[in-house]
């Protein structure tokens, strides 16, 4: 059981993300009339600090703060794939997340099913973009549930029983009230709390860990010991050549995947300007660091001799936290790692809300409903989706969770042709794009489902197979399928729709009079 030191900092943290959550109202007040785009991006008004904190807090999970270190616990090295798929990842967001927003800006978009419509003409195209990405977050949104109770129950204040359900019920209900007045406010001025609460208590636990165990070295080679022991090899914390295909294909796949969530694209779209958002892109691997020490102490667990139950290694760090820190350290690292869940799944669920209404209920159902009516349909839709989800977290296995959520990667991924290739060149057929995307979400779902729900595939001769990312293999199907079905509907003369956004057809190429040289 959590001693009472423990308990009463653990509290005080979820006491002051509540607290800031009922002041929400105060970030940017506005007068003007209820919208979707004041409840959904907070009138787009956020600038650099803001859209950082928001930006950060949702794209590292509580999810991803246990399951890395809980995979270094486990497999070793394989885990640290985290760490430059975040690398990469910040890149493409300046590139990529600041040429969207300033899109979405200056037509009113809130959602890239919205900037497909409107790239393309096509609503069947931008429904399945639309779709894809409520599905894919689902899954998304119960894992950061399965985060908070394996945190909660390592640090044994989640009773067993309809006690403990009540607990997790409890915590959410603050944040969907929230939510539901505030809209994407809310989980802004939380996210403040969050990192001070996550850079502040991390940095407190590995320089505990360092002082007890001796030092990185010894961490390494008491974590290689163990690895040893357990039947492991213990040079698995380094890479093996096999291991290298499928180490750089899930990092550059999570990386292409990542900035096509839409509570991903919601955090960024909020931001007041494009210049903010390439700012926010830009400070994010302060974040990654912030990853790579979590991995670390998946590393330190293992050192440290932690037992975590059967199938249940993303606890491994919260055991080592309660084995090692003081009852206060303990409670604040517990209490920034459940808060750290509240906030993307606050943009998770508005996210999800939000693609529902622009691109199915006004596109098909009620077209001429007022932005009222809009707001008020999100907010039902925000709340049903996290009801969704801890009813989905008691009824089923969290292993059903994690399989989902293997697939949600797989399948978010293959929207990325219509949304991000269509940022640079509109020469893909709308209905070619729809091919493609079938082809891979078929594909896709076929190789995870047929390895047991493993997101690394086997390629090649079966007795030295490449293994690779099978989110990754599926994309570069569903492009091939693309190009020539586009090849084929263009010399069929099949129309294409109306592009409305007002960006190049194609990639314009610069020429400079001195050099003669070509420049994109």
């Amino acid at each position: 059981m959590a001693d009472a030191a423990m308990t009463t900092t653990f509290l005080a943290v979820i006491g002051g993300a509540s607290l800031l959550a009922v002041t929400a109202r105060r970030l940017r007040p506005t007068d003007r009339l209820p919208s979707l785009e004041g409840w959904a991006l907070a009138d787009r008004s956020l600038g650099p600090v803001w859209t950082w904190l928001l930006l950060g807090g949702t794209v590292f999970t509580a999810y991803t703060f246990t399951a890395v270190p809980g995979l270094a616990y486990g497999n070793g090295a394989p885990a640290f794939f985290a760490v430059p798929y975040t690398v990469v990842v910040c890149p493409l967001a300046f590139v990529l997340l600041s040429r969207l927003w300033s899109v979405a800006r200056r037509h009113g978009y809130v959602t890239a099913a919205d900037f497909v419509r409107g790239r393309y003409g096509s609503a069947p195209l931008a429904l399945v973009v639309a779709l894809t990405g409520i599905l894919a977050t689902m899954p998304y949104l119960a894992l950061q549930l399965l985060g908070i109770r394996a945190v909660l129950t390592a640090g044994g204040v989640y009773p067993r029983g309809a006690a403990g359900d009540l607990v997790m019920v409890a915590l959410f209900a603050g944040l969907a009230v929230a939510t539901y007045r505030h809209g994407l406010r809310a989980p802004t001025v939380i996210s403040a709390l969050k990192a001070v609460a996550v850079f502040v208590s991390l940095t407190a636990v590995c320089w505990l860990v360092l002082r007890r165990l001796g030092g990185p070295g010894a961490v390494f080679e008491g974590a290689a010991r163990r690895l040893g022991g357990t039947g492991v090899s213990d040079s698995a914390l380094l890479l093996t050549p096999e291991q290298q295909p499928a180490y750089a294909t899930l990092a550059l796949g999570s990386a292409l995947a990542l900035l096509m969530y839409p509570h991903v694209l919601t955090a960024s779209f909020a931001a007041d300007s494009e210049r903010t958002v390439r700012k926010a892109a830009v400070a994010l691997p302060a974040w990654t660091g912030l990853l790579a020490l979590f991995g670390f102490l998946g590393v330190a667990a293992l050192a440290a001799g932690v037992r975590a139950p059967e199938g249940g290694a993303e606890a491994a760090v919260p055991m080592l936290v309660d084995r090692l820190m003081p009852g206060p350290l303990a409670g604040l690292v517990f209490g920034a790692i459940v808060v750290g869940a509240l906030v993307p799944a606050a943009v998770m669920s508005i996210a999800a809300a939000t693609c529902f209404v622009r691109n199915v209920y006004v596109e098909y159902i009620h077209p001429t409903a007022t932005p009222k009516r809009q707001v008020r349909i999100a907010k039902a839709v925000s709340l049903t989706a996290k009801v969704g989800a801890v009813a989905f977290v008691f009824g089923l296995r969290d292993q059903d969770a994690v399989n989902l959520q293997f697939l949600g990667g797989v399948w978010i991924l293959q929207i990325f042709p219509a949304v991000a290739v269509g940022l640079f060149t509109r020469r893909l057929h709308p209905r070619a794009l729809l091919a493609g995307w079938a082809v891979g979400m078929a594909a896709g779902t076929v190789m995870v489902v047929r390895e047991g729900f493993s997101s690394v595939v086997p390629f090649g001769p079966a007795d030295r197979p490449l293994e690779i990312y099978a989110g990754l293999a599926a994309l570069l199907l569903n492009l091939l399928v693309a190009v020539a079905a586009t090849a084929v509907l263009d010399r069929l003369g099949v129309p294409r729709g109306t592009d409305a956004t007002g960006l190049p057809s194609r990639l314009r190429v610069r020429r400079r009079p001195e050099t003669g040289a070509n420049h994109p």
